[in-house]
């Protein structure tokens, strides 16, 4: 049976109204959705896609080409993908299949060299299922020495890297410092958390927004729409609660 009917893509047209699945349950509208919406409406006209299950859950794709997709990652002709998702009661229904096959057959039909994503050594919170990946043959063709991979599955032998500041994980500054985007509706709050916590704790810290593609190419550290320093070195690309700020804080 065809699922096609079940999927929409986001349309310059359909944009405003449409549920844009991040599993954020609000009646009024959130300022973090909001944003998404806006840096959407931009990214649409690149051939950006944003492809989800018709429902109010939570099952999507969002890919673009390597060459406007906000990562530190360089190729020619591939499309990367930055998310794919399938959770709650979506989870296990060939959702995430059926979104994971349209993305590598438009790659196709755009005569594209391949496919890639974010991947790591170990499986990490906010990274889409690299075993799943791998079962589409993605395989690791890049990786940096603080435990992230960039996985691609190359159709025509040629293979993507990530940007040479990307490797550092490194930089001069010593205190907290966060480089975040807006393409994730979490990240708002994520901003807000760490904003509220280090003015309330007396904790320097520099939030630094990513909001062009070339702030993107050039950051010192793998991202996903976050990115963690302290003391120098890349901490994470996970949003952090108060917890683990703590923690990060007191290494």
């Amino acid at each position: 049976m065809s699922m096609d009917a079940d999927f929409i893509n986001v349309t310059p047209e359909n944009l405003a109204g449409e549920h844009l699945c991040c599993i954020i349950r609000s009646k009024k509208p959130h300022p973090g959705v909001e944003a998404k919406r806006r840096w959407l409406a931009d990214r649409l006209k690149e051939g950006h896609v944003f492809r989800k299950l018709n429902v109010k859950g939570c099952a999507f794709i969002e890919y673009a080409p390597l060459e406007t997709a906000w990562v530190p990652v360089l190729g020619e002709n591939y499309l990367y993908i930055y998310c794919l998702w399938a959770c709650g009661s979506l989870k296990g229904s060939g959702h995430g299949r059926a979104l994971m096959e349209y993305c590598l057959a438009d790659a196709r039909a755009q005569g594209k060299s391949g496919v890639c994503m974010l991947g790591a050594e170990k499986q990490k919170a906010w990274l889409s299922d690299q075993a799943f990946a791998k079962k589409y043959g993605f395989e690791t063709v890049d990786t940096t020495d603080y435990g992230y991979e960039l996985l691609a599955l190359s159709f025509d032998g040629t293979v993507p890297a990530f940007a040479p500041a990307a490797r550092q994980g490194r930089i001069e500054s010593r205190e907290l410092t966060v480089y975040y985007g807006q393409q994730c509706p979490y990240v708002h709050q994520g901003v807000e958390t760490v904003g509220r916590y280090c003015g309330e704790n007396g904790v320097p810290v520099s939030l630094i927004p990513v909001d062009t593609l070339e702030k993107a190419k050039s950051l010192p550290c793998v991202f996903n729409n976050w990115g963690v320093f302290y003391q120098g070195r890349f901490v994470s690309v996970n949003l952090l609660d108060a917890g683990t700020l703590q923690r990060i804080l007191k290494k």
